[in-house]
């Protein structure tokens, strides 16, 4: 799956949002919230990349290529 940048936008805006319409005055819990928030949008956009192979790389039986997923964790 390629990265798509509104899906990342998505995410940090709601990120966002989340935090600004909470009740409570607690600035670090809601710099920590949306630090979470954050690195879990870049994590599932990291996650659901998928790389296309498609020259470079040569072995004795000629041009490696092909689809490589993802095993971050």
């Amino acid at each position: 799956m390629a990265l798509v940048k509104a899906t990342i936008k998505s995410e940090i805006k709601e990120a966002f949002t989340q935090v600004m319409d909470q009740q409570d005055d607690d600035r670090e819990g809601a710099i920590d919230k949306v630090a979470d928030k954050l690195a879990d949008a870049i994590m599932n956009a990291i996650k659901s990349a998928t790389i296309t192979y498609t020259a470079g790389l040569t072995t004795s039986m000629g041009p490696v290529t092909g689809t490589f997923g993802n095993t971050i964790s």
